[in-house]
């Protein structure tokens, strides 16, 4: 299996996509006005805590107040924890917000989520810093080790490296990247080093920065893209860019050195994106409807409670018999969904609807291969049974805007609700307007302006509608069409 990174920059924006056997698996963006925040670390202040929602706002400099539960504040003397995922230690039962902080209070957050939408950022005390091969837990004690290292071998092997490494005096916790399997003890020495400098740098401005500064701010998009992306199966990094390239290359020398002959600056004419197929990719991944090889489909829908996935036979009519047809067709979405909630960056609630199977061990497979595929998606799963009503439940761990939000907004005409009404529809709220304004009014005529769809409708098929009202009114009406007007847009005017 072939993965290859390739990093498209321009003056203001920068792209990462990932490439799996020819195909764009994931997609990130980043724009130089509106960088993300998501693990940048601030001074901020407690603007306001709310007792009845057991979190505060706290103001760290950001458009917008930010967002801190009292789950995720750290207490004094809290239990360790020994959970093994690469994610901090789940805090233990919470204690009333108004102990944890109090309006005014300088504290040292981490943003976990970015702004999205009318939210503000959400924010952590339990700061957490990566490297190549580890994550710096500040306010732990506890090593622990990557779920997806499976090998007890392996896990017994780094685990014992890095404490022997580390200092005690530091009294710092560690997780294991998943990167660090079949990593020399060399390479985590230089980790622990490079963490170390860091947490000492945050350390100092912690104490000496004016608040609602940020005090650390993680790497640039394609330096991330290096640190976290490339696994055993990634053979190229290929840059557009000359300075960019030059920037990977000094990062990569210092802080990873064996990957130097992965980085591979791309000069041919055509647009890097174009040559590998990547920009038609992006196109299909804002549309709803997503054709499977055998003639099926997806329908997403993304909302703002959840995003729901409808799955269709389409023109797919199998070889066999029904069930045979559906299961065929389920197995190809289980692929695709997962390649999709990658692609679009699509987290939170996500409800698939699977083509109804009367084998439940075709619904065991199903599920199974929907688990297997999301096996390599770089943000946390969790994946439920079949429900009674024949749907699937999962969650995808969400820290930024999906790709729809990043790339588009919300349409004009519709105003986010993905459709228009009709100019039958329009026509009739025109006429009841005018008996409004009428009746409100003294005016002799009025003039109506509206799209021309509108106005065509009105003026052809609704003339006689049009003679019954002003003789009923005793007002002249006319109608006047305005490129400019959208369908639903239109003005009553008297004269």
């Amino acid at each position: 299996m072939s993965e290859e990174i390739l990093v498209n920059v321009t003056p203001r924006e920068t792209r990462v996509a990932v490439v799996e056997n020819g195909m764009l698996q994931e997609l990130h963006i980043e724009r130089g006005w509106r960088r993300g925040v998501v693990g940048n670390i601030y001074k901020g202040t407690v603007q306001r805590v709310m007792p009845g929602m057991q979190a505060a706002f706290v103001d760290i400099g950001l458009e917008r107040t930010a967002f801190l539960h009292a789950n995720d504040v750290i207490r004094p003397n809290q239990p360790e924890s020994e959970d093994d995922d690469a994610l901090p230690p789940v805090p233990q039962p919470v204690r009333p917000v108004t102990e944890l902080l109090r309006d005014g209070q300088e504290v040292i957050v981490q943003v976990v989520k970015d702004p999205i939408g009318s939210k503000g950022a959400r924010l952590t005390t339990q700061l957490s810093i990566p490297s190549r091969y580890l994550v710096l837990l500040p306010q732990s004690r506890v090593i622990g080790v990557s779920a997806r290292i499976e090998d007890e071998a392996e896990r017994t092997r780094l685990k014992g490296l890095v404490a022997e490494q580390s200092l005690p005096e530091a009294q710092l916790g560690y997780i294991v990247r998943t990167n660090a399997e079949g990593q020399p003890a060399e390479a985590l020495a230089e980790d622990l080093a490079y963490l170390s400098r860091v947490w000492n740098i945050i350390g100092r401005r912690a104490r000496e920065a004016a608040v609602q500064t940020c005090i650390y701010e993680d790497l640039s998009l394609p330096l991330r893209a290096v640190r976290d992306l490339i696994r055993k199966d990634v053979e190229k990094v290929k840059v557009d860019s000359r300075e960019t390239f030059d920037r990977l290359q000094a990062f990569v020398a210092k802080y990873m050195p064996v990957l130097a002959e992965r980085i591979e600056l791309y000069t041919g004419n055509r647009p890097i994106f174009d040559l590998y197929g990547v920009e038609d990719e992006i196109q299909r991944a804002l549309d709803k409807q997503v054709p499977l090889k055998s003639g099926g489909y997806l329908v997403i829908d993304q909302t703002e409670a959840m995003t729901t996935v409808d799955v269709n036979t389409g023109s797919f009519l199998g070889q066999r018999n029904l069930e045979e047809t559906v299961y065929r067709t389920n197995l190809e979405a289980a692929q695709a969904v997962a390649r999709q909630l990658r692609l679009r960056n699509l987290g939170g609630i996500i409800i698939i609807d699977f083509i109804d199977m009367v084998d439940e061990e075709h619904r065991r497979q199903v599920l199974r291969t929907l688990e297997k595929s999301l096996a390599k998606d770089h943000a946390k799963t969790t994946v439920y049974d079949f429900s009674p009503l024949g749907l699937v439940e999962m969650t995808r761990k969400r820290t930024v805007d999906s790709l729809q939000r990043q790339l588009s907004e919300t349409c004009n005409a519709c105003s986010g609700r993905g459709m228009v009404k009709t100019p039958e529809t329009v026509t009739y709220e025109i006429f009841r307007e005018i008996v409004r304004a009428v009746r409100q009014f003294e005016a002799e005529r009025l003039l109506v302006i509206a799209s021309p769809k509108v106005v065509a409708r009105i003026t052809d098929e609704e003339s006689p509608a049009v003679a019954e009202l002003e003789e009923f009114l005793g007002k002249s009406i006319r109608f006047q069409s305005d490129e400019q007007y959208l369908q639903e847009q239109f003005d009553v005017v008297l004269l």
